[in-house]
């Protein structure tokens, strides 16, 4: 294994995870691997904070060759342990069982079928699911519900994803990683950037803008980044359970 140097926000980081595991009785970390910055970064981050004991799920869905090898690029460049379940035919039988669909809701299930997998080693491991998403994603909603937005801990969910490429850099993951276009490779071409019609560096200066308070209205960038956060608002928070004081008045009902 690589000695790494870990800058402060890497540290600060790796004292939380490390924290939530005690706090939870668990034993270890159990990470999805798909190649890309994110989760490198998550795996990376869970290993060197639980002394080893992360687990690297690399679970291939009809995916590209080069993201199980850039999984293991990083795997092999840190000392990772890692498990690799190919759920390709698995998703098969279990689409041709559904109505079909188009590529979005193909591609949750695919995210969520790995999610399943990922619940299944926590379970049987006694780890907790580590979540990959970063704050420009989770900001605007840019995951699955229940699928990669499914975890028990969120290690880089304070950070934008010019901040995920800047830690990653400081990590030393390889260069190659942190230069691709970033994608969730749930069908062939699909890049995150096309998905959100934002680049992440014009996302992530909106965002920072309108922390600091800037109006939405003067500018329309500004003003389309506020909606996507407002519209995702439903997929950030826990399911509304129902009581009895939530139920609307009568008279606040819309009638024909």
């Amino acid at each position: 294994m690589e000695q790494v140097t870990l800058p402060r926000i890497a540290r600060d980081i790796c004292a939380w995870i490390a924290h939530q595991v005690r706090d939870a009785n668990a034993e270890g970390v159990v990470v999805g691997m798909s190649g890309g910055v994110d989760s490198s970064l998550v795996t990376v981050l869970s290993h060197l904070a639980l002394d080893g004991r992360a687990l690297g799920l690399i679970l291939p869905c009809h995916s590209s060759d080069l993201s199980e090898q850039h999984a293991m690029l990083v795997a092999d460049k840190f000392g990772i342990k890692t498990a690799r379940f190919d759920l390709s035919p698995h998703f098969d039988s279990l689409a041709a069982c559904l109505p079909e669909g188009d590529r979005v809701a193909t591609g949750n299930l695919k995210a969520r079928l790995r999610m399943a997998v990922l619940y299944y080693h926590s379970n049987v491991m006694n780890y907790l699911v580590a979540g990959t998403s970063n704050r420009s994603e989770l900001m605007v909603g840019y995951f699955t519900k229940h699928g990669d937005g499914a975890a028990d801990i969120l290690p880089i969910a304070g950070l934008l994803k010019t901040q995920v490429w800047e830690s990653a850099s400081d990590l030393g993951i390889p260069q190659e990683i942190i230069d691709k276009s970033p994608s969730g490779d749930l069908w062939p071409e699909q890049t995150d950037e096309s998905e959100l019609g934002i680049s992440y560096a014009e996302l992530d200066e909106s965002i920072r803008a309108l922390d600091f308070g800037a109006q939405p209205k003067a500018d329309t960038k500004l003003a389309e980044v506020a909606d996507l956060i407002h519209r995702a608002k439903h997929k950030r928070i826990t399911p509304r359970p129902f009581r009895k004081e939530t139920i609307i008045p009568d008279e606040q009902l819309i009638t024909e």
